[in-house]
């Protein structure tokens, strides 16, 4: 039986995504006798994200941020788990289910020169999807178009050309009409200024901001730029090896990280003022592969604290004040 989703945008729980015990393995061989293995990219990632926050996800290159993202829109199916966007389960969704709400799902993926088609003029990127799901009468379409361009800082007359004429920042806001001109609700922002310059990335990053503000968006916003996430997110979650160890609201992880690996990733946030001195924690080793992760707590390892006990049993989750979680031994009764 067919899943009723015609209600599913205007579902007003405080939560808008649920994400439980999310697990995407990828079969891989290794070796010359092609020895089969699995890549455990996520591996039982659990949050929340509340309707018209943004919730940033950080951690070094390899860790499963992207991963995490795009299997919670099921452009990967997942392994385990359940996600739940407006309460309802995405990945239990039939095909033609799935059609109805990927409007309300969208995501802006890193690279703004790859993912844009170079043999369609950007009025026909922006507009081809909306006009696939009908989302406005075809007569309106092309003021639909130029009204989406105008709110993304782009003119009315860039519609005929085409995606090689622009620079990296204005092919980004391509990328961003592109999103929001489905009307979404929630939006996966995959690494979206990490290939823009600095000044350019403050400008996408406002543009976000101020779309959200006027749309009501919810945004993940995956990054490895701790500076970019604490201006743009209300909450943080830190992740190592295909798992969180760290999630909190974003004025708590930044004033007091818990974790070692937290501790670590923030003393290397470069500092404005050239004679202010930080204590830098340098990691030793390198990221243990996710296809054969240490026992244990995975961050052990490296980690200067590392106990006995570390390498042996999982951390659990401990919540402490105001919500903020850690997975790590140092904190258990």
């Amino acid at each position: 039986m067919e899943k009723d989703l015609t209600n599913v945008s205007t579902n007003e729980t405080e939560d808008i995504l649920v994400v439980k015990n999310l697990k995407k393995y990828f079969p891989i061989k290794a070796g010359l006798g092609g020895k089969k293995m699995t890549v455990k990219a996520v591996d039982d990632v659990s949050f929340t994200i509340k309707r018209g926050t943004t919730m940033g996800l950080v951690g070094e290159s390899g860790c499963g941020k992207s991963t995490t993202g795009r299997t919670i829109l099921r452009l990967y199916d997942k392994t385990e788990g359940t996600v739940l966007f407006n309460g309802v389960d995405v990945h239990s969704l039939s095909k033609k289910e799935l059609r109805k709400l990927r409007t309300k799902m969208q995501i802006i993926f890193q690279d703004p020169y790859s993912s844009l088609s170079p043999r369609l003029p950007i009025g026909e990127i922006i507009g081809e999807a909306v006009r696939e799901h009908g989302l406005v009468p075809k007569e309106e379409l092309d003021d639909y178009v130029t009204k989406i361009m105008l709110s993304c800082g782009l003119q009315p007359y860039h519609k005929d050309r085409y995606p090689h004429e622009f620079s990296g920042g204005q092919r980004q806001r391509i990328c961003i009409a592109r999103a929001i001109a489905l009307n979404p609700d929630f939006i996966v922002c995959d690494e979206p200024v990490s290939a823009l310059d600095v000044s350019v990335q403050a400008q996408v990053i406002n543009l976000l901001k101020d779309l959200q503000d006027e749309l009501g968006l919810t945004y993940l916003f995956v990054s490895h730029d701790l500076s970019v996430v604490e201006h743009i997110s209300d909450t943080v979650g830190v992740m190592y090896l295909g798992g969180l160890v760290e999630v909190g609201a974003t004025e708590d992880i930044f004033e007091n990280p818990l974790h070692p690996y937290t501790k670590a990733l923030f003393s290397a946030i470069p500092m404005p003022d050239p004679d202010m001195k930080t204590d830098r924690i340098i990691l030793e080793g390198s990221i243990p592969s996710p296809a054969n992760p240490p026992s244990g707590c995975k961050f052990h390892t490296r980690c200067a604290e590392c106990m006995e006990i570390c390498k042996t049993q999982v951390p659990e989750e401990k919540i402490m004040e105001n919500g903020h979680m850690v997975r790590c031994h140092l904190y258990n009764d």
